[in-house]
């Protein structure tokens, strides 16, 4: 009987230290991995800048200056957030595409968040895209794009994958968002509105913690459903009157259509070649 009681509360003993332990190893593990995520180094680069004003000829509203605007603001917002900041620049300076990279290579434990606005040449282009070229950025561009696209009043352009130099060249995860085309008159008004930049900085920045978007976005032909309670200044919000996007069909970026032309044009000198030589 005594023996009994005795292996009886010895069992209960190991118990108690295997649930403390346990315990203490899970709050081990959480202390951990939030120094982790606050030791991380978000690296922002706002694009263009200096004598590059960004877009195309005759553009009334400078890529340049949106994207510094959002860029500046997203860095306050991941300070708050506890990551260390690094910007490839905080004025209107030009910064090489090389140095782009050397700036974001030379910092471990980082991410690269690329700032863009689109342009096209018909103004009726609209919407918000998102690009990533290193697998290991795939999760990033999508919990990003998901943050900004959700509730906002222009066309979801979805995530694709593409080498542009900036994503191709640094040794980080990286991702290139583009958040709006400012050759659309709906879309320069918005980002010429103080508000809407702030808004597009702190989506951004919910996409970096990997959190879910406040608003439930709405399919591409339908009006976009209101803001759930916890949302203060839903993307909707911006539209005044109405919460419609501009319904236009899919525009191919100008980075990518610039890129056609030059194979189409090679082709077509390939193949005028090979005619006058037979």
């Amino acid at each position: 009987m005594i023996a009994r009681t005795i292996a009886r509360r010895a069992a209960i003993s190991a118990a108690v230290c295997l649930v403390f332990a346990t315990s203490l190893s899970a709050r081990t593990r959480s202390r951990s991995s939030s120094q982790a995520v606050n030791a991380a180094i978000i690296v922002i680069d706002a694009g263009h800048g200096g004598f590059d004003r960004g877009g195309i000829p005759g553009q009334r509203v400078p890529e340049k200056d949106m994207a510094l605007d959002v860029a500046v603001r997203l860095k306050r917002k991941v300070q708050n957030a506890g990551y260390k900041v690094v910007m490839t620049r905080d004025t209107d300076v030009f910064v090489p595409l090389p140095s782009r990279v050397a700036i974001a290579n030379s910092n471990r434990n980082a991410i690269f968040i690329c700032i863009h606005f689109n342009s096209a040449s018909r103004s009726g282009a609209n919407g918000i895209e998102t690009y990533y070229f290193r697998r290991d950025s795939a999760r990033l561009a999508s919990d990003i794009h998901k943050n900004v696209i959700a509730g906002a009043p222009s066309e979801n352009r979805g995530i694709r994958r593409r080498g542009y130099y900036v994503l191709r060249k640094t040794a980080i995860p990286g991702v290139l968002v583009e958040c709006g085309f400012l050759t659309n008159p709906t879309e320069a008004h918005l980002a010429l509105t103080p508000d809407y930049r702030d808004k597009l900085a702190e989506e951004i920045l919910r996409g970096i913690q990997g959190k879910a978007p406040l608003v439930v976005r709405a399919p591409a032909s339908q009006n976009y459903p209101a803001a759930t309670e916890m949302e203060q200044q839903p993307f909707n919000s911006y539209m005044g009157a109405g919460t419609d996007f501009v319904r236009v069909p899919a525009e191919r970026s100008t980075r990518r259509s610039s890129h056609s032309r030059k194979k189409k044009s090679s082709r077509t000198k390939k193949k005028s070649t090979k005619t006058s030589e037979n």
